[in-house]
């Protein structure tokens, strides 16, 4: 593709939003793109998850860039997009995968800015991510732009009414998204994780309790962070003529 600015043949890439370690959702994503050839944008908040996942990135022979950025911050995201064109690089696949620690709050102890803070990365930061990812995309008239939802994106449960309504929002984004720019080649697609996925986040939870709560699961009782990595990939795949919007991902012993 030319850039309209200079006439320079801009490179394919794919950029992860809320990269972390390498054992997570968004470290697997990372991980599983470079390992297809793309050179990878690994965006996150914290440079002490990032650079120890771009370093072992680089070691298996893949190329990365890491970014540190809030999804919330639409000055932030701007930057790192401007960045992925001043790079010679466009996007050609973009995960939002951002979220806050989700923990059970009852409704008496929720507070306004804990809803906020909830809604501004969950569901403004997948906003913000999708509107800078598809204006790039769309002079190529292709484009996979993918956002990371969970069960709660489909039903409130109590105590967790502030994360469900967050992803609820970013769900409708994602669907608006779809309809209204897949007729012009952009693949948007939203994945529902039902199950605890079985990452570091989990394994490192409250002091072994998260372990323990793994080991309940028994083998394949958790969702495997490169086994997610995979179907994203394979969303990105799609025939236009076949294209998935909406995946559900879950264990084969999770209750639906």
């Amino acid at each position: 593709m030319a850039d309209k600015n200079n006439g320079a043949t801009l490179k394919p890439c794919a950029v992860v939003v809320g990269a972390g370690s390498r054992q997570g959702i968004g470290g697997a994503l990372c991980a599983r793109f470079a390992a297809a050839g793309l050179h990878v944008y690994a965006t996150g908040r914290s440079a002490d998850k990032l650079e120890p996942l771009a370093t072992e990135i680089r070691t298996s022979g893949g190329s990365v860039t890491a970014v540190t950025a809030d999804a919330a911050n639409p000055a932030d995201v701007q930057t790192l997009f401007d960045r992925i064109t001043e790079a010679g690089h466009v996007p050609e696949l973009v995960v939002f995968n951002a979220s806050e620690l989700n923990m059970p709050t009852s409704f008496a102890a929720t507070t306004p800015e804990f809803v906020e803070k909830m809604w501004r990365t969950c569901c403004f930061g997948g906003f913000v991510v999708g509107h800078e990812a598809i204006e790039r995309m769309l002079p190529q008239k292709r484009g996979t732009l993918i956002f990371t939802g969970a069960s709660a994106s489909l039903r409130g449960r109590p105590k967790f009414g502030a994360f469900a309504a967050a992803k609820a929002g970013l769900r409708i984004h994602a669907q608006a998204f779809a309809r209204e720019f897949g007729p012009e080649g952009i693949h948007v697609a939203h994945v529902v994780v039902d199950g605890i996925v079985g990452g570091d986040r989990a394994n490192k939870f409250g002091y072994g309790l998260g372990k323990a709560f793994l080991f309940t699961k028994g083998e394949d009782g958790a969702l495997h962070p490169d086994a997610i990595a995979e179907s994203y990939w394979q969303l990105h795949c799609q025939h236009r003529s076949a294209w998935t919007h909406e995946l559900d991902l879950r264990p084969y012993k999770e209750t639906f």
